[in-house]
């Protein structure tokens, strides 16, 4: 099974790509699924085509889907969503619907990743194609299983046993009702459902995540930050799709300044992400909405190529030992080592690039083991792990 995302600053055409390579996908016999997560939906908009909050058939081998927060809460989170609705009421919030009272910023997120998995484990589609949100959210989306692991890891156990003494005595006191047991199992069954989310999308046999940009200054920057971080979150990038390119074979003499421009940005942009496959899309003569022109843009891009083959995958993190040490790299290109910070908290090391900041669970093999030092060269953070003196 395949899952691809489609991620890039907003505005750059990820729809229209997520969508042709679907097609593209479809024609090819295999069974794929394109799905948004984006709160401002336009696959359908994209298709041309009326979309819901479950799979809808658009064409033989392919579906397509608009992830709806409130039917994904009402479906698979239903015991937290009466908790939380009892809990809001009881303090006579009025006015307010229990969609209102329960969906949260960055459900979105929670809830698209929760349906992947189990499109993934119940083998529903050959491919699964995410048209995912503006790079900041979809960094967001990616990251939420290691953001939730070291509070349920450390908190969870605790915060649970506390409610269950506590619930007889401060239930009346308060005068709100508290968790019940069955909520809290809720609770940890999704977290556990994205831990398995997590290991899932950094298998790189498995998913492959796309960075969709156009050939402007700002759009390439922006594209080289989210390489950057997709990499210290150990995520394949396996292609570049350029889009809206204005080539040599567009006749029209009024273009010839952005020709010149958009030439010396791919130029650009291959120099940047080499040896990374780079798939371009021309500026069509027509809006690329719609089966028709989707399809032709996808026979542009992939040519005679499959649309959903790994196109690449390199290693961006690896354990290494030399003499008594262990070396722990993390391949993290386009980045200043003046951005980068570095600390050691029991098992984890915390890095901190830029305004991300990454807490790591070690490998087994280093997690006794104290940082000796660290390089950061060739684009690469090197971090030594050793005994300490006494031990």
């Amino acid at each position: 099974m395949r899952i691809i995302l489609y991620t890039g600053k907003g505005g750059v055409g990820k729809t229209s790509v997520a969508a042709a390579t679907a097609i593209k996908s479809a024609q090819g016999g295999k069974k794929t699924l394109v799905m948004s997560t984006d709160p401002a939906h336009s696959l359908g908009d994209a298709l041309d085509i009326p979309l819901s909050s479950e799979p809808k058939e658009i064409m033989e081998n392919m579906w397509a889907q608009e992830i709806s927060s409130i039917h994904e809460m009402e479906k698979g989170w239903k015991k937290v969503q009466d908790y939380l609705t009892a809990l809001f009421t009881s303090k006579a919030v009025k006015n307010i619907t229990t969609e209102e009272l329960t969906i949260f910023p960055g459900m979105e997120d929670l809830l698209s990743l929760l349906r992947i998995l189990d499109y993934y484990k119940n083998k529903t589609f050959d491919v699964i194609i995410v048209d995912c949100a503006p790079t900041g959210e979809t960094l967001k989306l990616l990251s939420f299983p290691d953001m939730l692991r070291w509070w349920m890891d450390k908190l969870f156990p605790i915060k649970r046993k506390a409610v269950k003494i506590v619930r007889p005595i401060a239930q009346p006191l308060l005068g709100v009702p508290m968790p019940e047991d069955s909520v809290m199992g809720e609770i940890e069954s999704i977290y556990k459902k994205l831990d398995e989310m997590r290991n899932v999308f950094t298998n790189k046999e498995v998913t492959s995540i796309r960075i969709v940009v156009n050939p402007e200054k700002m759009v390439i920057k922006e594209a080289q930050r989210s390489f950057t971080y997709l990499n210290i979150y150990d995520f394949n990038v396996d292609a570049i799709m350029v889009n809206r390119v204005i080539t040599e074979e567009i006749d029209d003499s009024y273009l010839d300044t952005w020709k010149t421009i958009h030439k010396k940005h791919l130029k650009t942009i291959e120099e940047i992400f080499s040896p990374i496959p780079i798939y371009i899309a021309p500026l069509f003569d027509k809006e690329v909405v719609g089966l028709s022109m989707l399809t032709k843009m996808g026979d542009t891009v992939f040519k005679n190529e499959s649309a959903v083959d790994i196109k690449y995958s390199n290693r961006v993190q690896s354990v290494e030992k030399v003499a008594d040490e262990y070396i722990y790299s993390i391949y993290m290109p386009f980045l200043n080592k003046n951005d980068l910070d570095l600390n050691q908290k029991g098992d984890e090391v915390i890095i901190r690039a830029g305004d991300i900041k990454r807490n790591i669970i070690l490998p087994r093999v280093l997690m006794n083991l104290s940082i000796k030092g660290a390089k950061f060269e060739e684009e690469t953070l090197r971090i030594r792990f050793g005994c300490d003196e006494n031990d």
